[in-house]
């Protein structure tokens, strides 16, 4: 079972890829840890990817596409993936598209997580991050994720770590910036769920209000999956 997960910053799809994973023990892959992982590792890729990065530029798809497909082909995911935080925008799905195609890899699943853009900018301020694991979900606005006190301080509810905030996540300027990418439904990642959308065949699309609690917007895509 492949599952791309699509929502904007805010809407939760981290915490929604991690429960995927446990129920279905499918690797939850983040465009940003296959990043890491060929540059950490000195791969041509990632030496590729790392002189863009160096001169402040962005990594071209022909780079970035072909580590997203090296992370797939591994012997971890020949029962299935779910892959976060890729593709960004329109020309990134039908080009990553075109190539799972090539390979014989097929999309069974998109699930998109559909959220108010003002509402998703109040949850991204609120929401404070585990050092120990970022899918762990804390926000200091909602009850049920709500991090618990701890000799004063507040650490993560479910391991007890210690909690940050992104410096961008107070930002306006940078809040508004990736919700713009992600809003955009010409050529950013909207466009890119559209696109899905529009292939029909195999490919089945689940949207799901992300409004509600996390254990409702969970069992709307299970009930999908099942």
């Amino acid at each position: 079972m492949n599952i791309l997960v699509f929502g904007p910053n805010g809407s939760g799809k981290g915490t929604q890829g991690a429960i995927i994973h446990k129920k279905y023990n499918l690797p939850h892959i983040e465009s940003g840890a296959i990043f890491r992982k060929n540059i950490g590792g000195g791969t041509e890729l990632g030496k590729q990817a790392k002189e863009y990065i160096d001169r402040g530029d962005l990594v071209p798809d022909e780079i970035t596409i072909p580590m997203i497909l090296d992370r797939l082909k591994e012997d971890d995911c020949k029962k299935g993936w779910i892959l976060d935080g890729f593709p960004r925008n329109k020309v990134q799905a039908e080009t990553l598209a075109k190539a799972l195609k090539d390979e014989g890899i097929n999309i069974d699943y998109v699930v998109e997580i559909v959220l108010d853009r003002e509402v998703a900018k109040l949850r991204i301020t609120g929401r404070r991050l585990c050092v120990n694991d970022n899918n762990h979900p804390n926000h200091i606005a909602f009850d049920a994720i709500k991090p618990v006190e701890k000799n004063g301080e507040l650490v993560c509810r479910v391991c007890g770590g210690e909690l940050k905030t992104r410096a961008d996540d107070q930002d306006d300027t940078a809040i508004n910036k990736r919700h713009d990418i992600y809003y955009d439904d010409k050529t950013g990642t909207m466009a890119a769920v559209n696109f899905f959308k529009s292939l029909g065949g195999s490919t089945k699309v689940i949207s799901v209000d992300g409004e509600q609690s996390i254990d409702e917007v969970n069992a709307d895509i299970m009930k999908e999956l099942d």
